[in-house]
C-alpha cells in the first residue's frame, strides 16, 4: 500500500485487517509528523483513528468477508480533518454513540470489555461527525491546532 499524498493532503485505502491498520497508522504518523505538528496533536490523531480503524475491523465487516477502509487527512487552516469511509454495517442507530460511559464502579473482574472507546474519541477530537450514504460509513474527525 502506497498512500496518496499531497503536501496538505494524505489518503489511502487499506484491507479490513488488524494487520493493515497498523501498517495506516505508522503511515499516517510519518505523515503527520513530517507536517511538523506538535507531538500531542500527532498522538491524539494516532489515538482516534486507531479506535476507529479497530472498530470498522471488529465490527462492520463480518469475519469471512473481505472490507476495504478509505482515509483522507486534509490540513485547513486552524484544523486538521479526517474523513474514514467504509462499506461495512452502519453503526448503530445511524450515529456516533451517545450512550452513558459504562460503569467503573464495579470489581475488576466485573469491569466491562468495551464501550469506552467512543468516549475516548469524542474526548479526542473538536467535531465528529457520522452519516450513512449509498450504503457508504462516512466518520469525520476534526482536530483543532494551535499552531503560530
Amino acid at each position: 500500500m502506497i498512500p496518496d499524498t499531497t503536501p496538505d493532503q494524505f489518503s489511502h485505502r487499506i484491507m479490513a485487517t488488524e494487520l493493515a491498520v497498523r501498517d495506516a497508522l505508522l503511515f499516517t504518523r510519518d505523515w503527520l509528523n513530517r507536517q511538523g505538528l506538535p507531538e500531542q496533536t500527532c498522538g491524539s490523531v494516532e489515538l482516534a483513528l486507531a479506535e476507529v480503524l479497530n472498530n470498522i475491523v471488529e465490527h462492520a465487516y463480518a469475519p469471512d468477508a473481505a472490507g476495504e477502509i478509505r482515509i483522507a487527512i486534509a490540513l485547513r487552516p486552524g484544523r486538521l480533518c479526517c474523513l474514514v469511509r467504509d462499506d461495512g454495517a452502519p453503526l448503530p442507530y445511524l450515529a456516533a454513540t451517545d450512550h452513558t460511559l459504562p460503569s467503573r464502579n464495579v470489581t475488576r473482574d466485573n469491569l466491562p470489555e468495551g464501550g469506552f472507546g467512543w468516549f475516548l474519541i469524542k474526548g479526542l477530537t473538536d467535531r465528529l461527525g457520522y452519516e450513512r450514504a449509498n450504503g457508504e460509513n462516512r466518520l469525520t474527525l476534526e482536530f483543532r491546532l494551535d499552531i503560530t
